[in-house]
């Protein structure tokens, strides 16, 4: 299959809260038929990928999540986090925090601490076994590099275990990424260039059975494999 391309601006802006976001992923095995207009159903257990920016001073208000795995990748600006996990962390740019809600379950809240709007990607993982305990893990991916955020074997000690993985790469002008396995990849940062040619930059979800990717720009990308 050639790489599928979603453009973020072409769907509907929905929100709640004090954010704003465009639902790019909306898994219909969880959240139904035709919830979201445009959106596509993710891979493996991913099921979930918005692009939300917060107004200022804007906050999710305090809300529950269970048997769910939660990540949120800060791609600019700051938030504050407040919940029964980590209560008082806070998150700047780039920073990349994921919450295993497990069987007892979280509540939290997102606050936007600042006068101007931020951004934040967030992506729900269904977890492999059902009771596990609640848990946190906070990243800080270097620029140049590919990081694992979520799952891996089980002789990982560094991330939650899971066949669904998520890695996050800041590359730099030139560098390039390669995948052959069936992925799912959104460009959240810059621009670059797939094998064919085609051009991609920010808020662009690819889809595909393979990828190479080679940025034109410093550039970010989040990458999903099943």
């Amino acid at each position: 299959m050639s790489v599928k391309i979603l453009h973020r601006d072409d769907l509907m802006l929905g929100g709640f809260a004090g954010l704003k976001e465009h639902r790019l992923v909306v898994e219909p095995r969880l959240f139904g038929e035709g919830v979201e207009e445009g959106s596509w159903p993710g891979i493996g257990n991913f099921v979930y990928l918005a692009d939300a920016r917060f107004d200022p001073k804007g906050e999710t208000m305090l809300h529950n999540h269970r048997e769910v795995d939660v990540i949120s990748v800060i791609v600019e600006g700051r938030i504050d986090h407040e919940g029964s996990l980590e209560n008082g962390t806070g998150l700047k740019t780039n920073d990349v925090q994921v919450q295993r809600a497990g069987g007892e379950g979280f509540s939290h809240n997102e606050i936007n601490p600042d006068d101007e709007k931020n951004r934040m990607i967030q992506i729900w993982v269904l977890p492999e076994h059902a009771g596990e305990k609640a848990d946190y893990r906070l990243y800080k991916p270097k620029e140049g590099a590919v990081t694992r955020v979520y799952g891996g074997g089980e002789d990982r000690k560094d991330t939650f275990s899971a066949r669904t993985t998520v890695d996050v790469a800041r590359l730099n002008p030139g560098e390039e990424f390669d995948s052959a396995e069936p992925f799912m990849a959104y460009v959240t940062g810059g621009r670059g260039t797939l094998g064919g040619g085609e051009e991609v930059s920010d808020g662009d979800l690819m889809r595909g059975d393979y990828l190479h990717f080679s940025a034109e720009t410093g550039c970010e990308l989040i990458v999903i494999h099943a």
